[in-house]
């Protein structure tokens, strides 16, 4: 289980490698593991979810990280899912949290805060730096924030407007890779 928590940490680190590579880089050795190490990682759980006979989202989670750390029922707009929380030892602020419906689809899969774990104080553009914030509290703390198409289906982005460091209100789009931020721009 210690080595399928380890690939699936990588695979995270993967994707956001193509925003932030210095920080994917430090993530990797202070994991302890190589490039290669990393590609292959990547290429087992491609390898996975791309089989013939995968697994659906939920269940192959479980086979990789285990039984949740904790099962939350929750209600957004008029589905009732329940919330499928998990560590994520490189981040220990943050969970992996699935989100799934009653009939067992997995139909969202990021990092959240964790429960008790204290928020970022996000007030301007300076404070949202790469790996500091999730989605929904970018979105709390500049609201109301706009939801955009990610590039992949594990990215997303966020259109808002939130003031600069000299209280400049200034629109922004935000690019969030698993649910944690990787970098800003601000809008023509």
């Amino acid at each position: 289980m210690v080595r399928m928590l380890l690939d699936f940490q990588l695979v995270l680190l993967r994707r956001m490698a193509d925003h932030n590579p210095d920080l994917v880089e430090d993530a990797r050795h202070e994991l302890g593991v190589s490039l290669a190490d990393m590609r292959e990682a990547n290429k087992r759980w491609q390898a996975m979810v791309r089989s013939p006979r995968s697994r659906a989202a939920a269940s192959r989670y479980r086979s990789v990280l285990g039984t949740p750390e904790s099962v939350t029922s929750r209600k957004i707009g008029d589905l009732e899912c329940e919330a499928w929380l998990w560590p994520v030892p490189l981040w220990p602020d943050l969970r992996f949290e699935v989100l799934v419906a009653p009939n067992g689809t997995a139909w969202n899969e990021w990092l959240v805060r964790a429960p008790g774990a204290p928020a970022p104080d996000l007030r301007t553009l300076d404070d949202l730096r790469p790996w500091s914030c999730t989605v929904d509290e970018a979105a709390r703390a500049f609201a109301p924030a706009r939801p955009l198409e990610g590039t992949a289906p594990t990215r997303w982005g966020l259109a808002f407007t939130a003031p600069d460091g000299t209280g400049v209100r200034r629109e922004c789009v935000a690019e969030f890779t698993w649910g944690l931020l990787q970098r800003t721009a601000l809008r023509d």
